[in-house]
């Protein structure tokens, strides 16, 4: 198997000083991938050179990852070189179900610590895994500040007790961070968003840099094999963008790793998911190449769509929405 030297790839200084590789591997599996399968690709992708894996509790796959990451160990990797994410999932937003869900993860993963945990989603609105984009929790929920600090009153209470090295935020919005930043006492070291270069999100963008939380970006090459639940008719294909399949040609790479290059140079953490060792490989491999020009940068700054593509429609809370209602578009949360 090829693989790349880890001291080769970019890194992130989160705001306590800990490194965080501008790479990771997303374990979500999209609905086509086995939980083996994706626990697999774990193990055979730390072998490759990566070293930070973006798992959660609702992928419902982490017991099986944490046998990945045993053999891993095993191999002679040590855990500290690891960067492992987890997240808690919507019906365990209260303090004694988010410590307990935590715990849970811990062990599934086989881990003492997390060096990241995230509040998966600002709603604690539940629903089963796979369900149509039409399906309610019978008691949904708009955002709710003092229900929120909470959930992250519980966050800092893992974070003080070491179970986690750092907290963070996924799926946030600009109006909600800043009544967060105003109340936390921990700030988030991280926000996780949809990211691709048609959807740069630049506003959200320049305000985390801004305020010093560092950015992952999910869904970084337009997550073509997302489930069909989540497309709609007007969706637009980055690796389909022109733009994007002439400078990939030019740099002799897929327009697909160029997403993955273009992320992690605009200074952002991309976490791509393939089940294909040749994908995950380019994925690094491009990160260790000539960069792309200024020129090359400003021209895919200029294909922004604002295509988001998860667009959270399940987490609605009453008739008569849409789903732009979930992410406050005209700077004021939604009630």
């Amino acid at each position: 198997m090829n693989n790349i030297d880890p001291s080769l790839i970019p890194q992130r200084t989160l705001a306590s000083g800990a490194k965080m590789p501008a790479i990771g591997y997303g374990t979500f599996g999209s609905d086509y991938a086995s939980d083996e399968l994706v626990a697999n690709c774990v193990f055979e992708n730390a072998l490759m050179g990566y070293r930070h894996f973006d798992c959660a509790s609702v992928y419902g796959n982490e017991d099986k990852i944490g046998l990945a990451f045993k053999k891993i160990f095993e191999s002679g990797i040590k855990r500290e070189e690891l960067f492992v994410t987890s997240k808690v999932w919507n019906n365990a937003h209260s303090p004694k179900d988010l410590a307990a869900s935590c715990r849970k993860s811990l062990k599934d993963l086989q881990l003492d610590y997390l060096d990241m945990y995230l509040v998966h989603w600002p709603f604690p609105n539940f629903h089963p895994p796979k369900c149509d984009v039409a399906s309610r929790s019978d008691d949904s929920k708009p955002y709710i500040h003092e229900a929120y600090m909470e959930t992250w009153g519980a966050m800092e209470k893992l974070y003080d007790e070491g179970l986690v090295r750092h907290i963070g935020t996924s799926n946030m919005t600009i109006a909600k961070l800043e009544l967060l930043l105003r109340d936390a006492k921990v700030k988030p070291f991280v926000n996780e968003m949809e990211l691709h270069p048609h959807f740069q999100q630049p506003k959200l963008y320049d305000y985390l840099k801004k305020v010093g939380i560092e950015i992952i970006g999910f869904s970084p090459v337009g997550s073509p094999a997302r489930p069909e639940r989540d497309r709609t008719s007007d969706d637009t294909c980055d690796i389909e963008d022109p733009v994007m399949i002439e400078i990939a040609a030019k740099h002799g790479i897929h327009p697909a790793t160029l997403c993955i290059k273009w992320a992690v140079q605009l200074g952002h953490t991309a976490i791509p998911f393939s089940t294909k060792a040749k994908n995950s490989f380019a994925n690094l491999h491009c990160l260790t190449t000539e960069a792309l020009t200024d020129a090359e940068m400003k021209r895919i700054a200029s294909i922004d769509k604002n295509c988001r593509l998860i667009k959270g429609q399940v987490f609605l809370w009453k008739d008569g929405q849409n789903w732009e209602d979930l992410w406050d578009e005209n700077g004021v949360i939604a009630k």
